[in-house]
């Protein structure tokens, strides 16, 4: 049997979750409804039991020492279990799992797929947030994101979606006024949205076009795909984009793939979380059913 012993006191590991997400003693003490000095006396408690500080002291700051910085992610991880186990018992079963996601993916793939989540987990509600940074997820109030990359993040597990690919699309109205496109030569007479999108550059040195082509077209910069290919719905211009995300689109003819050839510059999309979060249930719930909707492609 455990020995008490072995653990050490619960408030002083309340404290030092809340102090480690918030980088900040005074904040700690606003959040708990404690003293700074209260704060302070309950992280020595516990750096005297760990046997190593957990805290660098700044004149106007704290930082996570090594040590700190491996012990945060399963303090946090135990109290998040318990806060869930806590809810099981009071039957409070609903949960939330705050979600980050690039815009195109969420709006364009996620979205129109959520109700099938819901439908397998009703009582787990779904917040969606498209903010373009990368959330940190010991810090803010976030259980998984998509991010796009290489698939490496200190601290984060990581599972592969879809390989990030890109071609350029346009309307069949601007196809019909520019004439027949035989050869990717033929887009650099047409006018071309987010012309300095490193995309461009990639996709048209890899079917043998300088990738300078479009040196001199407007420094024009629309965010996000789904702002791109609104652009080139309206017929304005030929947008880069990524056909998985245009399946309806060029099925029904509002876009049109001139040529099939994808760029790809070795990215994927990526289904992230804490590492030490894992075993969360409604982590896992997610986890397993947005890789289970991949295993057939992301169409």
């Amino acid at each position: 049997m455990p020995d008490a012993s072995d653990l050490p006191p619960l408030a002083a590991l309340r404290v030092f979750e809340a102090a480690a997400r918030l980088l900040s003693f005074t904040k700690a003490a606003e959040g708990l409804g404690m003293t700074q000095a209260a704060v302070s006396y309950q992280i020595k408690v516990l750096e005297d039991r760990v046997g190593a500080p957990l805290f660098l002291r700044r004149p106007r700051q704290v930082e996570l020492t090594e040590v700190g910085a491996r012990f945060s992610p399963s303090v946090s991880d135990a109290f998040e279990r318990l806060r869930e186990a806590y809810k099981d018992a009071r039957g409070e079963s609903r949960s939330v799992l705050a979600l980050s996601s690039v815009a195109t993916f969420a709006s364009n793939w996620l979205a129109p797929r959520l109700g099938l989540f819901q439908l397998e987990h009703p009582h787990i509600a779904v917040r969606l947030d498209t903010e373009s940074r990368n959330r940190d997820f010991i810090r803010e109030q976030v259980d998984v994101g998509i991010r796009g990359g290489f698939g490496k993040w200190p601290g984060l597990a990581a599972h592969k979606l879809m390989p990030i690919t890109f071609t350029p699309m346009l309307s069949p109205l601007l196809l019909k006024r520019a004439g027949p496109l035989n050869e990717p030569a033929d887009l650099l007479r047409l006018p071309i949205i987010d012309a300095f999108d490193p995309w461009w550059a990639s996709w048209l040195e890899s079917v043998g076009l300088p990738a300078d082509s479009l040196a001199t077209r407007p420094r024009n910069d629309l965010e996000s795909q789904a702002i791109a290919a609104s652009a080139a719905l309206a017929g304005n211009a030929v947008a880069m984009l990524t056909p998985a995300f245009f399946g309806e689109a060029l099925r029904s003819g509002a876009l049109v793939q001139p040529f099939e050839h994808l760029g790809s510059d070795g990215q994927n999309y990526w289904l992230v979380h804490a590492e030490s979060r894992r075993n969360v249930a409604k982590i896992k719930a997610f986890r397993e059913w947005l890789l289970d909707q991949f295993k057939a492609g992301p169409t």
